[in-house]
Order: structure tokens, then C-alpha cells, then sequence
């Protein structure tokens, strides 16, 4: 077994989970409390059951009769009270630390670089924050405490027996060794088994996340069948993984019961015996102890069962933590808050590459005047999405400085920096929600009323207040609701309100409708007025009246300057590209 396999046993695991109840210290001594009166309330109903028999059965006596009732009755419904109370506080302890826990993992999650996400499935991520996150609650609701329930329960009905019958506790003793036996090595197999279950429910939940998201692109090459085979592989190693947990229960609990019927079965023989013929054991003390031996049994073979559980959740608190000790996000030590930005940018030297054998960026360095817009062009993967994403500081860089105003951007708070550069990007990505909460993204500082006149500004009111409900319209998920073009006139807007003094426009006007492409226009000519704009295109007619053009090819610039300097020359790469669209396209770009 695997040294991370082990981890789950390491006692340090378990203490870091226990820090975060330290908020909740009232709800954990009161689920204390109660699993001490589950265990003590229970274990004295047999003492007075042992006294009804020999003081008032056999003996044919009233004496304290009813007393003894009262007291079973009372015994009894402080068992349930204490039961109830365990039940709810120990539920509501461990709701309380998965959210705690669940917060902060989210947040974590969002701070990580986008290269944390380029290597991971989104689908392990939410089994992390959402699925793992109901097994580490119940170790609390159903597995420590169940767990020290039952051992209290054990030992205070253990020394019970020996004050009753040292002869009959002995016999039942003997049995005991094997059960633990047989406990430690059930715990063993079902640890592995269950380590094993969650590897399968992580890549199950992966593979059906990215199939669905891309169900698209499955239908359109008819892909249904072949990725119906995988997930019959992938749903057949998943049942294969639990079956070997099944297997293990239905060999262990019969072996368990098999001693405990044993043991009952000897106790009532001797017991029998001696009270018949020797008079060494009272017809109480045996009735007690048949009542006894399942208290005592029972809760020992149960342990394994709810070891389970606490096994799962230390497995699945293995995982999250793994996720928090993960140190992905960005250097936040900027101490500049970026209020007063114009919108000079500079890159100096600056190298970038996404893995070691590939440098994407290379010697790069660009001046952008402030309140200009600028065009990047270039091939496919010549780098020009990746120094907007170096500008918004979602990478780190290799070596050389990017620089705003003349100040190193890794001198701005990150939050600070991105909140003044907007974004529109190729795709767009809309939540399932109304078309305002999409534009405000339910920021409360922006009234309705911004949202209206900015969207008049940018003469898409029409088009919003056309649609049933209006700014009301639910987009669905990923804003299946509405057409392509539409998306990118929401998320116009959206950068619009947000009023940054740069502006970047990625592959925007790329896969728009007719019917959006006026106003898409329309509303690129005034979101990029009066402010630094960069705008990465393929369609060179989008960016013939920008005041700097890019050239980039393999991480460099081969080329700059205005539409009308670069087509002159004929050997040029804006030229080429250029000449390469209008044969693509076949018609004449207006010079």
C-alpha cells in the first residue's frame, strides 16, 4: 500500500480537520455530552432489568416494583432525548465545518493561476468542493462520534458485566479477540476498496462533465456510440470498485454475527447451568447479560461499518486538503491600487512559455500609447491571446516586466489591476441567470438605470428589450438561450459598465451573425472611445482604422504601424495575410 494510502491514518490529517471546529466548540461538547448519556443511559437498563428479575420476578415480590419501572421508563426516555441530541448536533457540527471548509476551498480555487486549470479536470474539482465535501461531514454526523458512541458504550457495559458475573464476562471475553481480529483486517481491505471508489467517482464525474459541456461537438461527428462504450468502461470499473466493498461486508458481518450467536449461546449454557445446578449465577444476572451481549457485540462489528464512513470522509479530507495546500495563484504583494491609470502599457523583454520545452513569447517588447487603439494580427498560436492574458496577470512571466503608466504591474494589487482592464472575449461565457444579473454580475453598486442608459449608449436596449422579460430573460446555462452574436453584445456591455481605461477585445467579431455584426460594430467604435483598446482579430477589416497594428508570428513582433504603412509592403507578413483573406473571402476589403 501506498504511502498516500497511509496518509489516512496519519493522526496529523485528522487534527488539521479538527481545527476547523474549534468555531463550533459549544455544538461539539454538546454532542460529547450526549454520546456519554447515549452510552450510560444504555448500559444501566440492564442493571435494573437484573434487579427486577431477582428481587421482584423470583421472588414473587412487589417490593420497589414500580420504582424500577419508573426508573426504566425514565432511563429510557433519556437514552432517546441523548440520542436526539447527538444525532442533531453532531449533523449540525458537521454541516458547519464542510462549509467553513467548502468556503474556503472555493476561494482557493479561485485564485489559482490559469495554468493550475490548463492541467486539471473541472470535473475532479467539483467532486472535491461538493461530493467530497458530504463524506468529511459525515465523519462527524455518522462516523467519529457514532464511533466513540459505541466504545464508551462497549466499556461502560464491559465493567457492568464484570461487577454482575466475572464467570460469565470471561466467557464472554474470549470471544472478543477474534471479532477485533477480524475488524483490523476488514479495516484494512475496505480502506484500499474505498480509496479505490473515489478515484472512479472523480473520473466518472470528469468524463460525464466534459462530454456534456461538449455535447455539440459529440452529436456533430456522431460520436454518441463510441463515447457510450468509454463511459460503460469507465461505469463498469466504478461498479467493480464498490462491488469489492460489498464483497467485503457480506463476508465480514456474518462472521461477526456468527461469534456473537456463539457467545450467547455459551453464556446461556453455563449461565443456565450454574444457576440450575449451582446456584453461582442468578436468573437476573443471566437475563442481563443475554440483554448485554448484543449491547456488547453489536457495536463492535457496527465500528467497522462506521469506520467506513469515517474512512471515506478521511479520504475525501485527504483530497480537499491536498487542493488547499496547493500553491497555484498569483503573487499578490502589490501594495498600488490602480485608481488613476491613463493606459500607457510597455512590455520589456518578456519571455513566457506554458511548459518547459515550448517558449510561446520571446524577447517581447511593446510600447501602447495611452488612450490609442491597437491592433495585434498573427497566424494561430503566434502568441497574440497570451500577452493579454500576461497583461491581466494570469501567468506569471518567465523573466522580463510588464509595465502600466510606467509601474510593474506585480506592484498593483491583482484585484486593482483587473478591475481596470475589461475583457470581451471569442467565447463568450454566460451563467444561468438573467441578462442583467450577466451585466451587473449582481454587482448592487450598479443600479438598473446605469444598465439601461449604457445599453441605449451602445444601441442594444432594443435588441434586450425585445426578448420575453427583457433585462429578466433567463439565459440558461452558458447562455444557450440566445444566438452567438447576442451573447457578444451582452458581454459588450457588460465591459462597458465595468468603464476600464483599457480595453481588450479577443477574437470578438469572429463568429457573429449578420444581423449582430452592425451593432457589434457600432458598439466596439463606442466602448473603445477615449481609452486604451487592444483588439486581437483574424478579420483584418476590423482593424484597418486602428492607430498601431501588431504583427506577431512565433512570440515576436515582425511587424507594426498603420493599416496603410503595412499593406505597402509587399514582402511583409501583414501584407501576405492580408492578400490571404481576400482570396479566402473573395471579395475587396475597402482600402
Amino acid at each position: 500500500m501506498s504511502n498516500n494510502k497511509s496518509n489516512v491514518y496519519n493522526t496529523k490529517l485528522f487534527k488539521r480537520l479538527l481545527t476547523y471546529v474549534r468555531s463550533y466548540n459549544r455544538i461539539f461538547i454538546t454532542s460529547i455530552f450526549s454520546v456519554i448519556g447515549l452510552s450510560v443511559f444504555g448500559a444501566l437498563r440492564p442493571v435494573i432489568l437484573e434487579k427486577i428479575v431477582d428481587e421482584n420476578l423470583t421472588q414473587y415480590s412487589y417490593d420497589f416494583f414500580t420504582q424500577y419501572i419508573l426508573i426504566m421508563i425514565l432511563l429510557l426516555v433519556l437514552e432517546v432525548f441523548s440520542n436526539y441530541s447527538f444525532i442533531y448536533n453532531a449533523g449540525l457540527l458537521g454541516q458547519s465545518v464542510v462549509k467553513d471548509i467548502r468556503v474556503k476551498l472555493f476561494n482557493h480555487i479561485q485564485n489559482f493561476k490559469m495554468k493550475y486549470y490548463d492541467k486539471s479536470s473541472v470535473g475532479i474539482l467539483i467532486t472535491r468542493t461538493v461530493t467530497d465535501m458530504e463524506r468529511i461531514a459525515d465523519i462527524f454526523g455518522q462516523g467519529l462520534f457514532m464511533i466513540l458512541s459505541d466504545i464508551l458504550k462497549m466499556l461502560i457495559v464491559a465493567i457492568v458485566m464484570i461487577s454482575m458475573n466475572w464467570e460469565l464476562s470471561l466467557i464472554v471475553f474470549i470471544s472478543l479477540p477474534f471479532i477485533l481480529l477480524a475488524t483490523k483486517i476488514f479495516q484494512k481491505y475496505m480502506k484500499s476498496a474505498f480509496d479505490e471508489v473515489r478515484n472512479e467517482v472523480a473520473n466518472l464525474n470528469s468524463f460525464v462533465q466534459e462530454r456534456v459541456t461538449g455535447i455539440n461537438v459529440l452529436q456533430l461527428f456522431a460520436r454518441e456510440k463510441v463515447e457510450s462504450e468509454k463511459f460503460k468502461q469507465i461505469n463498469e470499473r466504478h461498479k467493480k470498485a464498490w462491488l469489492k466493498t460489498v464483497w467485503y461486508n457480506s463476508i465480514f458481518f456474518p462472521v461477526a454475527e456468527i461469534f456473537s450467536s456463539l457467545t450467547l449461546g455459551l453464556v446461556v449454557w453455563y449461565g443456565g447451568m450454574n444457576t440450575v445446578l449451582e446456584n453461582t449465577a442468578s436468573l437476573g444476572e443471566l437475563t442481563a447479560f443475554i440483554m448485554m451481549i448484543p449491547m456488547l457485540f453489536r457495536p463492535l462489528y457496527q465500528i467497522a461499518n462506521k469506520f467506513n464512513t469515517l474512512l471515506m470522509g478521511m479520504v475525501a479530507a485527504e483530497r480537499v486538503f491536498k487542493i488547499l495546500d496547493t500553491e497555484s495563484s498569483i503573487n499578490d504583494d502589490g501594495k498600488k491600487t490602480a485608481t488613476t491609470i491613463k493606459g500607457k502599457i510597455r512590455y520589456e523583454n518578456v519571455n513566457f512559455s506554458y511548459n518547459e520545452t515550448e517558449k510561446v513569447i520571446q524577447n517581447f517588447n511593446l510600447e501602447i500609447k495611452a488612450g490609442t487603439t491597437n491592433a495585434i494580427v498573427g497566424a494561430t498560436g503566434s502568441g497574440k491571446s497570451t500577452i493579454i492574458k500576461l497583461l491581466n496577470r494570469f501567468y506569471n512571466l518567465n523573466n522580463g516586466a510588464i509595465y502600466i503608466d510606467d509601474i510593474n504591474i506585480e506592484e498593483y494589487r491583482v484585484s486593482s489591476l483587473r478591475k481596470n482592464i475589461g475583457f470581451v472575449s471569442q467565447d463568450v461565457h454566460l451563467f444561468s441567470d438573467t441578462i442583467l444579473n450577466n451585466i451587473t454580475l449582481k454587482n448592487t453598486d450598479i443600479p438598473f438605470l446605469r444598465v439601461k442608459n449604457a445599453a441605449k449608449e451602445i444601441e442594444i436596449d432594443e435588441f434586450i428589450s425585445s426578448l420575453p422579460e427583457g433585462y429578466n430573460y433567463n439565459v440558461r446555462e452558458r447562455g444557450a438561450g440566445i444566438s452567438t452574436g447576442q451573447r457578444q453584445l451582452i458581454s459588450f456591455l457588460r465591459a462597458y459598465l465595468k468603464d476600464p481605461q483599457i480595453l481588450v477585445l479577443d477574437e470578438a467579431t469572429s463568429s457573429i451573425d449578420t444581423d449582430s455584426e452592425l451593432l457589434i460594430q457600432n458598439a466596439i467604435e463606442k466602448i473603445t472611445k477615449n481609452r486604451t483598446s487592444i483588439i486581437i482579430a483574424h478579420r483584418l477589416s476590423t482593424i484597418m482604422k486602428a492607430d498601431n497594428i501588431i504583427v506577431m508570428d512565433k512570440g515576436k513582433i515582425v511587424e507594426q504601424g498603420t493599416h496603410s504603412g503595412l499593406i505597402i509592403n509587399k514582402d511583409g507578413f501583414y501584407k501576405k495575410l492580408y492578400d490571404a483573406q481576400l482570396k479566402k473571402e473573395g471579395s475587396l476589403i475597402i482600402d
